[in-house]
């Protein structure tokens, strides 16, 4: 069964930067939107981003200006750079592939700790 592997969390000061990648492990086939979600300690899980099939991107209020989501359709892949951290920004990443048949593929989750 085709998965999706996240990479690219970790620690990092406030101010710092983090690019996070998400990839299948195989062919999927249909993909319309990717998106990076995530969720903080004793939160709901909320949306960072999501980009469509032909690239126009959308993002949260609290990360405008700060991250960049890009994807490589050729790669079935999904990527999230992430700049001027904050503290705020501490959660878990899960990344997701939304098909046109309705079926969603999340990923593990990669967790991001940004320090004060």
């Amino acid at each position: 069964q085709v998965q999706l592997v996240e990479s690219g969390g970790g620690l990092v000061q406030a101010g710092g930067s983090l690019r996070l990648s998400c990839a299948a492990s195989g062919v999927i086939s249909g993909i319309n939107t990717m998106a990076w979600y995530r969720q903080a300690p004793e939160k709901g899980r909320e949306v960072v981003a999501h980009i469509q099939s032909r690239g126009d991107a959308t993002y949260a209020d609290s990360v405008k200006g700060r991250f960049t989501i890009s994807r490589d359709n050729a790669k079935n892949a999904v990527y999230l750079q992430m700049s001027s951290l904050k503290p705020e920004d501490t959660a878990v990443y899960y990344c997701a592939f939304f098909l046109i048949i309705g079926e969603t593929y999340w990923g593990q989750g990669t967790q991001v700790t940004v320090s004060s």
